[in-house]
């Protein structure tokens, strides 16, 4: 009896298996000209989670049928919303993206800036508690062309304008939203622009190729030329050779961090000859997934609790300019002023999903000043709580200071003060015990 009915839970698991595999199915994401894969797409599910990210083939992980509509996000390429789930290869039309002419008015001009617009999605996750926001930046970088000028600069982007918008959820149905977190987890501030890579053989003098680099048991770079525009997606953990991509992710590297997903896609457009200058970038995108299993990562999670964050974001370069050293070292000492900057979201930019909006427009109607009012007030700020004191108390003060008798009498007070706390401490731990 005990055997039949063994037999009978195993098929029954095992036409659970079969039937989600049914409602589930891959997709392949593809240029809508050249039909070339689009390996490093992002595809979101109904609610504006991400629930896949696309392999070198440009086919996506398993998605359940409850997912859909899908949104697919590729940069350079216009967003598409998928709602059949019978259609199994999805074409993305390419985005061309103007930027205004850069003109060099001297060889003294030796530094180039570039202010560009990000968007970003990341979630904080444990087993029980999930933090989602939705982030919207005004970047700056500072990129010297000559190591004469002396002058770093800096290549990852300098926050000039910022605004944030997270969702607060756990097991127990909470779902609150804020326009604050106590805790930054985001990994798009980790990474910039880096020197200009060499182009493969394949992709010079031709208007049209594709080429692959290799690591030890996977593509590490995919590049595409098509015309003048050359796209690049890096699979940073494939292999070693990956890591000069984020220079600044050494550290990580060495803790124990695991990335479980570490890709990376750089758009460059206006490329003359065979290889790429600085001023040719264009825009770049990242997707991170990454479980940290200690301290070690944000330093604010239990020790023994693990925590998942994933970051898809997209920088979008919208200003170009080659600017003189002096000029340089002044605008990085500037001051400005948050509240008069405006955030300038490029045409290229797809229009944010219905999720994202609707979290934006809760986090809107928070009103904080009702918050405030309704908190109780501390009494320690009703009053100043200032006792005066004569000249005789403040030399009584002073003498005990100086011998020794209000330390003693403090640690006196804080040994008596840790007795009495760990003893209700015992006593609430164990009840059945106390007398």
């Amino acid at each position: 009896m005990n055997n039949l009915l063994h037999i009978i839970v195993i098929i029954s698991y095992l036409f659970a298996l079969v039937s989600a595999a049914a409602q589930s199915r891959c997709v392949v994401v593809a240029d809508s000209t050249t039909h070339i894969p689009l390996p490093g797409a992002s595809i979101f599910d109904r609610q504006g989670a991400m629930v896949g990210i696309c392999n070198a083939a440009g086919k996506s992980p398993l998605i359940a049928q409850a997912s859909y509509p899908l949104t697919i996000r590729c940069l350079g390429y216009k967003e598409i919303v998928a709602d059949d789930i019978a259609v199994d290869t999805i074409f993305l039309p390419e985005v061309a993206t103007e930027l205004l002419e850069v003109v060099v008015e001297s060889k003294q001009h030796r530094v180039l800036h570039m202010l560009a617009y990000v968007r970003e999605y990341s979630s904080l996750s444990s087993f029980t508690d999930t933090v989602f926001m939705f982030r919207e930046k005004m970047v700056d970088y500072m990129v010297p062309q000559d190591e004469k000028s002396k002058f770093a600069g800096w290549r990852n982007p300098r926050v000039l304008k910022s605004k944030s918008y997270y969702r607060f959820t756990n097991a127990n149905g909470l779902d609150s939203v804020s326009d604050e977190c106590l805790h930054h987890y985001s990994w798009s501030d980790w990474i910039g622009i880096i020197d200009p890579p060499t182009i493969p053989s394949r992709l010079r003098a031709t208007d049209l190729a594709a080429d692959t680099l290799m690591g030890k048991y996977s593509p590490v770079e995919l590049w595409l030329r098509n015309d003048d525009r050359i796209m690049v997606d890096v699979n940073v953990i494939a292999d070693t050779v990956g890591r000069h991509w984020v220079p600044d992710f050494a550290e990580f590297f060495r803790r124990d961090v695991d990335f479980e997903t570490f890709k990376l896609r750089y758009n460059y457009d206006n490329v003359v000859g065979d290889s790429i200058m600085p001023i040719d970038i264009a825009g770049y995108s990242l997707n991170i997934e990454s479980n940290g299993r200690s301290r070690e990562m944000f330093m604010f999670n239990k020790p023994t609790e693990s925590f998942f964050v994933s970051t898809y974001a997209e920088v979008y370069i919208i200003d170009k300019e080659y600017i003189t050293v002096k000029d340089a070292r002044k605008w990085q000492k500037r001051k400005f002023d948050t509240e008069a900057l405006e955030i300038i979201e490029p045409a290229e930019a797809p229009v944010l999903s219905e999720p994202v909006c609707e979290l934006i427009a809760r986090v809107n109607e928070v009103n904080h000043l009702e918050q405030r009012l309704a908190m109780a007030p501390d009494l320690r700020y009703i009053a100043r709580g200032v006792v005066k004191q004569n000249i005789a108390e403040r030399a009584w003060n002073l003498f005990k200071q100086m011998t020794g008798i209000s330390h003693y009498r403090m640690n006196r007070n804080n040994e008596r003060n840790w007795r009495e706390f760990r003893d209700e401490q015992r006593r609430i731990a164990h009840p059945d015990t106390a007398q």
